[in-house]
């Protein structure tokens, strides 16, 4: 289905002179396609097309029955165009970027078809960079959310409380696992595949429901969690936040006594 998919897209692009180039990131480049992946194209052109939406979409709909389609301010790239195609029923996100943009990549993707090896020399040519956590950054933060994720719990707020410790899980603790485990910092993706069995079995022990106990025994564990991977990946050069923490977790302790 992906790769039948693929062959239209390069056989309808292939006569757009504009078009310099497509490439396929994501589960593509390692072959790990299965049902329910999606195809994450990289369209390069001689001119802009991003992020003009209306241009995008004219674009894109030449590629099969798009559903429905949306520019992606979510993640920060107004130049993605996320689409739903039926017949077959496929999720795809289209980044329009010119040969210039191409230079600043997270990653080598697949070049499925190019003019004159333009992407390929850029490719040969310099290197990708996916974006790591800054772990001063999370360090200076996260006393100040445990504060307040406390604040939640003392108030009742128990909805609040869980949005809170999701927030720590997905951005704190998974993407921290992920390079304690030798993979890049994509969060829960693929997570089950490629965590060790003991960080799974802490990582369950992290996520909460929506009961008071169970969000306690979930914000302690992600407490003790932070520490350790904090322990085990930072360097000297971070400072450690130790007022603020030793504070942060008086106050979670009073709260829980108060409760």
């Amino acid at each position: 289905m992906h790769k039948e998919f693929v062959e239209t897209v390069i056989e309808k692009i292939k006569q757009d002179e504009n078009a310099l180039g497509l490439a396929i990131g994501g589960s593509w480049i390692t072959n790990d396609i299965d049902e329910f992946s999606d195809i994450d194209f990289v369209l390069v052109t001689k001119n802009k097309i991003a992020p003009d939406k209306e241009k995008m979409i004219k674009f894109t709909e030449q590629f099969g029955n798009l559903l429905n389609a949306f520019t992606g301010e979510h993640v920060g790239e107004k130049r993605l165009l996320v689409c739903l195609f039926d017949n077959p029923l496929l999720h795809v996100d289209v980044k329009f970027i010119t040969n210039d943009e191409f230079h600043d990549r997270v990653e080598n993707p697949s070049v499925v078809w190019e003019r004159e090896n333009i992407l390929t020399e850029i490719i040969n040519n310099s290197q990708p960079k996916f974006p790591y956590p800054d772990f001063q950054w999370i360090e200076d933060r996260f006393w100040i959310w445990i504060h307040y994720v406390s604040t939640k719990l003392g108030r009742g707020e128990l909805f609040e409380m869980l949005d809170g410790l999701n927030f720590l899980n997905i951005n704190v603790i998974a993407p921290l696992l992920q390079i304690k485990n030798g993979n890049l910092p994509k969060g829960f993706r693929r997570f089950e595949k490629l965590i060790c069995a003991n960080d799974l079995l802490r990582m369950k022990n992290a996520l909460p429901s929506y009961d008071r106990n169970s969000l306690i025994k979930s914000f302690e564990e992600i407490i003790s969690f932070y520490k350790d991977l904090r322990n085990e990946l930072f360097t000297n050069h971070i400072k450690f936040q130790t007022r603020t923490e030793k504070r942060s977790i008086e106050y979670f302790e009073q709260i829980k006594k108060r409760i």
